[in-house]
């Protein structure tokens, strides 16, 4: 299993309605398909919007990011209804 960081920009947590964690979750477990390897996601608030922690099934680091790219281009449109882009992403 391998670990992504993937950084979103958007509204702080501070001024985010409640529940938008896990709302996040919930939208990247909607798009994950199963080419995408996700077994794990874990939201946190961040100073520029949120991380995404993604525990993805992957061979390498580099399969892992694309994995991730995957998913989260799946979801961009779901973010950004929410006022989230996807900013970086870290192995």
């Amino acid at each position: 299993m391998r670990l992504v960081l993937a950084s979103l920009e958007g509204p702080h947590h501070e001024s985010a309605p409640p529940g938008v964690l896990a709302l996040l979750s919930d939208l990247v477990w909607a798009h994950a398909a199963t080419v995408n390897g996700l077994e794990h996601v874990r939201a946190t608030a961040s100073d520029d919007g949120v991380d995404l922690y993604l525990f993805l099934r992957a061979g390498s680091e580099a399969a892992a990011l694309d994995q991730a790219r995957a998913l989260l281009d799946g979801a961009r449109a779901s973010l950004r209804v929410h006022g989230y882009r996807t900013a970086a992403f870290r192995p």
